[in-house]
C-alpha cells in the first residue's frame, strides 16, 4: 500500500493569487474577505483529495529575508501590499489554524525555503511530496518525489511537466531563471536575455550556468537586439547572473523546529470557526461547522452578525452645538473620549481637540487648534477646556477609553490659560478598551485600537496615515483638514464605545478576571500616569562625563582587538569579525546563520569565550559598553524634557503577557545592575535639592510565591523562620551543614532555585554553575527530593494547563497557552515551562501593581511630600523630602507586604541614598 504524501502549501503564494484572481468580496460593514475564502476553499478542496495526507500551510514571515541582506534591492520594485488584502492576513491565518492545519511562519528564510526543506527532507526519507503553489520557482525542487500541483488552474507538473512547461528540466530551472531573471522579485538576470534564449543556451552547451560560462567561447556571437554579442553581454552581466542564480536558489537545509511527523491536522475549533466565520459573514460554512458540531455532539450557535448602521458623525464648529453634546454627556450613563495631539510623546504633545460618544455609532469631535491655511472658526479652545473640566474630572461620571492612561496625561498637562498647574486632572475613568482586552486574554491579539476593532468589529478603522501621510512629509493632527480629521477622530471614540459593549460581554462570561481589570488594572491607571507626569531627576553632566569615559575605553577595546587579531577590522561587521574569528584565528564554528555564515551573534561569542579564546571576551564587553554609551548615557540626556527639566518614562500595561509592566522612551527596565558601568548609570538619577531617594523593593517575591503555591515544607519552614533561602538550599541539595555552605555553593543553590522557577534544564544549569550535565541532573534530583512540594506543583500546573489551556495568578489573572497540547514536543515543552512560571511572574506583577494603588492612596491621603519616581521590575522608587525619609521608610513596609496574603511574609528592603544606585 503507498504511502499518503506530504502536502505542503506555499500560502503567500495562494493568498496574492486569490485577492488578484478571485472577485472581490466584502462583508455588510466593508471587511474585504475575498482572499480569505479563495485560500480556504482551496485548502478544503486538498484535505478532501488527500484526506490521510500530513500537511503543513506555510507563510511568509513578517520582516527580511537573508536574500535582503545579499541583495538590496531584492523584491523592491513589488508595490506594497494594498491595505485590503493586508487585512486579510489575521483572520485566514487564524481561519487556517482553527481548521486544524499545521501553520508555519519562519522569520529570516521565505515560505518557500520552509517548503523546499521539508519537502527535500521528506523525499530524501522515501514519501511522497505535493507542492501546493502557482510559484514557477518551486519547480526546481520537482524530482520522483515531489509533484507541484496548482490547485487554481488544475495543473500538475511532474519531472516531464516541467520539461514540457519550460523546456529544461528541474535540475536547470535555477539556471533559467538566473540567465532570465525576474522583475516580480527584482532579480536582475542577464540584460536581453529572455525564455527562448536562456533555453537554447541551457540545452545548447548541455550544462548549467557554471558550464556555460566555462564555455562562452562556444555561445553564437550574434548581436543582441543591435547592441553587443551575446557572449560579451553574459560576460558583462557575468556577476549579476550568478547573484540571480543564489537568490533563486530555495533554501533546503532551513533550521526548523518542528518534524515532518509531527504535521498532523488537528480537529477543528468549531468555536473559533464559528466566531471566525461570523465576522467574515460566511453564511455557507456557519452551517456546515453547526451540523458537524451537531454530529459530534456539540451545540454551539454563531453569533448573529451585526446589521449596518450608518455613522453618524460631526465636527462641532458652534456654540449651540458644543452646548447641546455637553448636556448629552452630563445625561449620560457613561460616555467613550479621546484626544487627538500633535505627538505621541504625552508630556510634550500639544492638545489639537476631543471627541466623544455617548451611544454607538454617534460621535462628535470638537476641533481647538487646527492651524493650516483655510481652517474653519474653531471655538475657543479655553473655554471649551473650562466648560468640560468639571465633568471630566467628576468621579462619579463615568467614561472609558482606549489607552485612558495617555488622553489623561495630556489633559493634565494641557495648561488652561497659559497655567501648566491649570490642567484638567480626569476622574471616572472606569474603563479602558486596551486593558479590558488585555485581561480578557493578553496573547490573542494586539490590543491597539486598529487591532481591536478588526477582531471584536470586523470593523477596519480610517489610518492615521490614510489621513496624514507616511514619512517626513506627513502632516501633525492641527495640520489636517477637518473634512478628514473629524471622521476619524470621531470614529476613534465610537469604536471604543463599541468595543467597551462588546468586551464587557465576554468579560462576563469570565467572571475571575473581572477582579482583575477592577481591582488591580484599572486603578492603576492614574497612579502610572501621576509617576510619568513626575518624572526622574537625571544629572546629564554626570552622564556626560561617564559617556565619555565610555568612549575612551571603547577605543582601548578596539585597539586590543586588533593586536590579538593581528589587524584592523569593523568590530561592527558580522561579515569582517567571521573572517577573523573563524578564517583567521581558527575558532570552531558552532552555530550558523539563515544564509549558512558561521554565526557571531552574543551566545556563541559568549560560548566561545568559556572556551578561553581572548577575542570574543573583548568582543563582548566592547558589545556591552557599546550599548550602554548608545543606549544610556549618550542618549539619556536627550530625553530630559525641557519644560521639567526631568525624564518621563512611559508604563505600558498591556504588552507582558504575564502582567508585567515593561517601560519605554526611555525603557528603565534593562539598566544593567550587576556591572559597575551600569551601576554608574543609576548614580545619575539623583533627588532634588532637599530630598532623598527611596527604593522599597519585594525580597525574593517569586521564590516566596513559589512556596505559597507548592505549599512546600522545606520552602514555608525557611521563609517563616528568615532563614537565607539560598543557604538553606544550599545545605539540603549539597549535603553541608548551614554553617558550612561557601559562598560558591549559596551562589550555585541561587542559580538552581531561580533557575528552576524558569524552566532551566540540567544542560542549562551545568553550563550557568560550571559542572558537566550529569551533576547538574543529580543536583536538580535532589532538589526535588528535598523539597517534593515543588515537584508535585509542577507536574500539577502542567497537567491542570493542558486539561484548561490557560493557567492563573492568585488574583486570577490568566494566560493562555496555545502550545500547551502541541504535537511537536519543542512547542509544547516551551508552553509548560511556561505554565509553571507565569502564575509566580503574574503574581509578582499583580502584587507590584496592587502595592503601587495602595502606595499612592496612603501617600495622597496623607498629605506626605513624597511621590513614586520610578517602578522597576519589584522595587519602587521615591523621592521624599529629607525630613520625612525615617518616616516613609518605616510606613511604606506594610503598605507593600499587605498587598497580598500569602503563607509566608513579603518582605520588603528599604534603602535611602542620594541616587538610585545609593538607595538601592
Amino acid at each position: 500500500m503507498s504511502q499518503a504524501p506530504l502536502v505542503l502549501v506555499d500560502g503567500s503564494s495562494y493568498l496574492y493569487r486569490a485577492f488578484h484572481a478571485l472577485p472581490p468580496l466584502t462583508t455588510s460593514k466593508g471587511m474585504p474577505t475575498g482572499a480569505v475564502k479563495g485560500v480556504l476553499n482551496m485548502l478544503k478542496s486538498l484535505r478532501k483529495q488527500y484526506p490521510d495526507s500530513l500537511f503543513a500551510v506555510v507563510f511568509d514571515a513578517k520582516g527580511g529575508t537573508f536574500r535582503d541582506e545579499m541583495f538590496a534591492e531584492y523584491k523592491a520594485n513589488r508595490p506594497s501590499m494594498p491595505d485590503d488584502l493586508r487585512v486579510q492576513i489575521e483572520p485566514l491565518h487564524a481561519s487556517v489554524r482553527a481548521l486544524g492545519y499545521p501553520l508555519l511562519c519562519v522569520e529570516g528564510v521565505e515560505a518557500d525555503d520552509v517548503i523546499g526543506t521539508l519537502a527535500r527532507s521528506s523525499a530524501a526519507a522515501g514519501r511522497p511530496v505535493i507542492i501546493s503553489t502557482g510559484d514557477k520557482d518551486m519547480a526546481q525542487l520537482v524530482d520522483g518525489h515531489i509533484t507541484l500541483v496548482n490547485t487554481m488552474t488544475g495543473t500538475v507538473l511532474d519531472v516531464a511537466g516541467v520539461h514540457e512547461k519550460f523546456g529544461v528540466g528541474p535540475e536547470h530551472i535555477i539556471d533559467f531563471l538566473a540567465l532570465m531573471g525576474d522583475k516580480v522579485d527584482n532579480i536582475p538576470g542577464v540584460p536581453g536575455v529572455g525564455e527562448k534564449t536562456a533555453v537554447g543556451l541551457l540545452t545548447g552547451i548541455g550544462g548549467g550556468l557554471r558550464d556555460l560560462y566555462e564555455n562562452l567561447d562556444k555561445v553564437p556571437g550574434l548581436a543582441i537586439r543591435g547592441a553587443k554579442t551575446l557572449p560579451a553581454k553574459l560576460e558583462e552581466h557575468r556577476d549579476a547572473a550568478f547573484l540571480s542564480y543564489e537568490l533563486a536558489t530555495i533554501k533546503i537545509d532551513v533550521p526548523l523546529d518542528v518534524e515532518v511527523d509531527a504535521l498532523v491536522c488537528g480537529e477543528p475549533d468549531r468555536e473559533a470557526l464559528l466566531e471566525l466565520y461570523s465576522e467574515m459573514e460566511f453564511k455557507s460554512w456557519i452551517d456546515e461547522v453547526q451540523r458537524e458540531a451537531k454530529r459530534a455532539g456539540q451545540e454551539i450557535i454563531a453569533d448573529e452578525p451585526e446589521p449596518v448602521v450608518e455613522a453618524r458623525y460631526e465636527t462641532i464648529l458652534d456654540q449651540a452645538r458644543f452646548d447641546a453634546w455637553l448636556e448629552k454627556l452630563r445625561q449620560a450613563p457613561l460616555f467613550a473620549f479621546d484626544t487627538e495631539t500633535t505627538g505621541l510623546d504625552a508630556q510634550q504633545a500639544q492638545l489639537v481637540g476631543l471627541s466623544f460618544a455617548v451611544q454607538a455609532h454617534e460621535a462628535a469631535y470638537v476641533p481647538l487648534t487646527h492651524s493650516y491655511m483655510g481652517v474653519p472658526e474653531q471655538l475657543d479652545r479655553d473655554s471649551v477646556l473650562l466648560a468640560l473640566k468639571p465633568l471630566l474630572e467628576d468621579p462619579t461620571k463615568l467614561k472609558v477609553g482606549q489607552n485612558a492612561k495617555y488622553d489623561m496625561n495630556i489633559l493634565a498637562n494641557c495648561a488652561i490659560g497659559g497655567d501648566v498647574a491649570n490642567g484638567i486632572l480626569m476622574q471616572g475613568v472606569a474603563y479602558d478598551t486596551m486593558l479590558e482586552s488585555y485581561v480578557l486574554d493578553s496573547t490573542a491579539t494586539r490590543h491597539d485600537m486598529d487591532s481591536l476593532a478588526l477582531k471584536y468589529l470586523n470593523h477596519t478603522t480610517i489610518g492615521f496615515q490614510d489621513i496624514a501621510g507616511k514619512g517626513a512629509k506627513q502632516l501633525t493632527f492641527d495640520q489636517i483638514a477637518l473634512e478628514q480629521a473629524g471622521p476619524y477622530a470621531a470614529e476613534d471614540a465610537d469604536v471604543t464605545l463599541r468595543l467597551h459593549q462588546v468586551l464587557q460581554q465576554k468579560l462576563a462570561k469570565v467572571p475571575s478576571v473581572q477582579p482583575v481589570l477592577a481591582d488591580i488594572e484599572m486603578p492603576l491607571v492614574p497612579v502610572l500616569a501621576k509617576i510619568e507626569r513626575q518624572g526622574a531627576l537625571v544629572d546629564a553632566n554626570l552622564l556626560g562625563i561617564q559617556s565619555v569615559e565610555l568612549g575612551d575605553k571603547l577605543v582601548e577595546l578596539e585597539r586590543e582587538a586588533f593586536e590579538i587579531a593581528g589587524e584592523e577590522f569593523n568590530l561592527g561587521s558580522p561579515k569582517q569579525l567571521g573572517v577573523i574569528l573563524y578564517d583567521k584565528l581558527g575558532m570552531p564554528v558552532l552555530s550558523k546563520t539563515a544564509k549558512g555564515q558561521a554565526s557571531t551573534a552574543e551566545a556563541v561569542l559568549a560560548e566561545l569565550a568559556e572556551m578561553d579564546f581572548p577575542l570574543p571576551k573583548v568582543l563582548m564587553q566592547y558589545r556591552s559598553l557599546s550599548k550602554l554609551k548608545s543606549t544610556y548615557t549618550d542618549r539619556l540626556p536627550e530625553q530630559i524634557n525641557p519644560r521639567t527639566g526631568r525624564i518621563h518614562t512611559s508604563y505600558q500595561q498591556a504588552v507582558a503577557a504575564t502582567g508585567r509592566l515593561s517601560s519605554s522612551d526611555p525603557n528603565l527596565q534593562n539598566i544593567p545592575i550587576r556591572t559597575a558601568e551600569g551601576r554608574r548609570i543609576r548614580q545619575a538619577f539623583v533627588a532634588a535639592p532637599g530630598y532623598k531617594l527611596l527604593a522599597a523593593d519585594y525580597s525574593q517575591i517569586e521564590l516566596r510565591i513559589m512556596a505559597h503555591l507548592a505549599k512546600d515544607e522545606g520552602l514555608l519552614h525557611a521563609f517563616r523562620n528568615d532563614l537565607d533561602v539560598h543557604r538553606a538550599t544550599a545545605a539540603e541539595v549539597f549535603g553541608v551543614a548551614l554553617g558550612d555552605v561557601t559562598t560558591d555553593l549559596r551562589r550555585s543553590a541561587k542559580a538552581i532555585n531561580f533557575g528552576l522557577i524558569y524552566g532551566m534544564s540540567a544542560f542549562g544549569l551545568a553550563k550557568q554553575i560550571g559542572v558537566d550535565r550529569k551533576q547538574s541532573q543529580a543536583y536538580i534530583d535532589r532538589y526535588f527530593a528535598r523539597y517534593p512540594g515543588v515537584l508535585a506543583y509542577m507536574e500539577r500546573t502542567r497537567a491542570q494547563a493542558a486539561e484548561q489551556g490557560f493557567v492563573e495568578t492568585l488574583f486570577g489573572r490568566r494566560l493562555y497557552l496555545p502550545e500547551i497540547n502541541a504535537k511537536n514536543p519543542a512547542l509544547r515543552k516551551g508552553a509548560e515551562r511556561t505554565a509553571i512560571n507565569a502564575p509566580m511572574q503574574g503574581t509578582a506583577a499583580d502584587i507590584i501593581k496592587r502595592a503601587m494603588v495602595a502606595v499612592d492612596n496612603w501617600l495622597t491621603e496623607s498629605g506626605l511630600d513624597a511621590r513614586v519616581i520610578l517602578q522597576v521590575h519589584d522595587e519602587l522608587v521615591l523621592e521624599v523630602r529629607e525630613d520625612l525619609v525615617d518616616q516613609v521608610r518605616q510606613q511604606i513596609r506594610p503598605y507593600m507586604s499587605n498587598a497580598a496574603q500569602l503563607d509566608v511574609p513579603l518582605l520588603v528592603e528599604v534603602g535611602v541614598g542620594a541616587n538610585w544606585d545609593e538607595a538601592h
